[in-house]
């Protein structure tokens, strides 16, 4: 059975230190995305913010994955970081046909904002919300300090936000800053994720969840168990969450979204999670140990 009554899922679905991992062993590139929706029931995507995909690329993804099967596209950096939702009609005209092709398979917008963007505009971000398509769902994500002071500006951002029926998405880095590594790799992950408090409200009803862990899935337990509480709830209420899980190192993501499953369906009615490409293949798998 598939996971039902939220999505979960991952950042990437093709990573090629998964194969004999996660995806089988012989596990080619082209069978990636079919194996990774075999077990997880969306992916955050990437791939629209660095550029436009074809027509027949998003056809294609949309093809080889089940029909419950959602992509959290991101609004392309053009529009985002390069004009800050300012003069970018046509692009974003562009976007919205292109991603008209597969509209059966999209999850909330992830409208990733600089830090750069500040409160005093925030009237960018609200003509923008009121010239993309209504008939979508959108999640945004702030990264500028003031709208996480509990001051005017955090208060008139959630109240926007609401007012469109748009999530504001909860980016929880917190166990990633936590690590003390002198790895200089690890270090400029850590300063490409920004460091800010965590809010854990909604503001519409597909709240979106991005957390950012440690490779060890030990050390994610005590912030998975926070946010299995948070989401339970928010399935509880009728909303329908979607929670992404991150590692410094794909390798472990998902191991890591594996155990949120698990402390997830202790606290609500959920399937399990499907088993995993490499264990359909049977006992004679090597298989990196992930615990």
């Amino acid at each position: 059975m598939a996971i039902n009554r939220y999505h979960l899922g991952c950042p990437v679905w093709k990573h090629q230190n998964w194969v004999g991992n996660f995806f089988t062993k012989k596990a080619k590139p082209a069978d990636f995305l079919k194996q990774y929706s075999s077990v997880f029931n969306a992916v955050e995507g990437n791939n629209t913010f660095y550029g436009f995909p074809s027509v027949s690329t998003i056809e294609r993804w949309a093809a080889e994955t089940p029909d419950d099967f959602r992509f959290s596209f991101k609004i392309p950096s053009t529009i985002t970081h390069d004009r800050k939702l300012r003069g970018a009609r046509e692009d974003i005209d562009r976007f919205f046909e292109l991603i008209s092709h597969i509209e059966q398979k999209l999850g909330p917008f992830m409208i990733q904002l600089p830090a750069q963007f500040a409160p005093d505009e925030l009237k960018y971000l609200e003509q923008f919300l009121k010239t993309v398509p209504p008939s979508y769902h959108y999640a945004v994500e702030v990264r500028h300090p003031e709208f996480f002071g509990r001051g005017k500006a955090e208060t008139y951002l959630n109240r926007m936000l609401k007012s469109f029926h748009v999530d504001r998405i909860n980016f929880d880095t917190r166990r990633l800053h936590a690590v003390h590594s002198d790895d200089p790799e690890f270090k400029q992950i850590q300063q490409r994720k920004p460091e800010l408090p965590v809010r854990f409200e909604t503001t519409g009803s597909r709240p979106v969840v991005r957390y950012v862990g440690s490779n060890d899935v030990q050390g994610n337990i005590p912030y998975l168990k926070e946010w299995a509480i948070i989401v339970a709830e928010w399935i509880k209420e009728g909303r329908h969450p979607y929670v992404y899980i991150h590692a410094p190192d794909e390798l472990y993501a998902p191991a890591i979204a594996r155990r949120f499953h698990a402390m997830l369906s202790e606290l609500a009615h959920i399937n399990p999670m499907p088993q995993w490409p490499v264990d359909r293949e049977g006992p004679d798998r090597k298989q990196l140990d992930l615990f």
